[in-house]
C-alpha cells in the first residue's frame, strides 16, 4: 500500500505532507517554493517516487459558507494541471480552517510564528482526509473529495 501526499497550494509556496504507509498518521514533509510549474511538477514527481505515493490530495479553500471564491477557482485550475502531469489520482479536499488549525497546533507546541506554516497546514488537510476515508471505508468518491480523471 502506497502513501498519500497532501498539498497546500499557495501562490509563493506549496506545503507538502505525507501519510505513513498504513494511512493512519499525516506529517508535514516540506515546503516547495513555487518558481515555475515545471519545477513544481519535477519536485513532486521525485517525491511521488521517493515516498511511493498512490494518491495526491489538494486542499480546496471553500469559504466558510461552502462557496467557491476566487482562491478556490485558482486552486481548482492548478489541481487540474497537476492531475494532467502526475501519474497518480489527484483529489480536492475541503480545507476550511486548516491553516488556523495548524497555527493552533503550532502554538500548543511552542513553535515560532515567523516560520511558514504551509507544510503543517498540508498535514492538517491530509489527517482530515485520512480520518474521513477510514470512517467511510476508503471510498474515493466520498463527498468532499473531487477526483480528476
Amino acid at each position: 500500500m502506497g502513501r498519500i501526499m497532501a498539498l497546500d497550494l499557495g501562490e509563493k509556496r506549496i506545503g507538502v505532507a505525507i501519510s505513513d504507509p498504513t494511512h493512519t498518521i499525516a506529517r508535514p514533509l516540506r515546503i516547495l517554493p513555487r518558481t515555475s510549474r515545471k519545477a513544481v511538477i519535477e519536485a513532486l514527481l521525485r517525491l511521488l517516487t521517493e515516498y511511493e505515493v498512490e494518491r495526491v490530495v489538494i486542499g480546496f479553500p471553500r469559504s466558510l459558507s461552502g462557496e467557491e471564491g476566487p482562491q478556490a477557482r485558482w486552486v481548482r485550475r492548478e489541481a487540474e494541471a497537476l492531475a494532467r502531469s502526475l501519474p497518480v489520482p489527484v483529489v480536492l479536499w475541503d480545507e476550511r480552517l486548516s491553516t488556523a488549525t495548524a497555527e493552533a497546533y503550532r502554538a500548543m507546541r511552542g513553535g515560532r510564528r515567523r516560520e511558514p506554516i504551509d507544510a503543517e497546514a498540508a498535514a492538517v488537510i491530509l489527517q482530515d482526509y485520512l480520518e474521513a476515508q477510514r470512517a467511510r471505508g476508503w471510498d474515493p468518491s466520498l463527498s468532499g473529495a473531487t477526483p480528476f480523471a
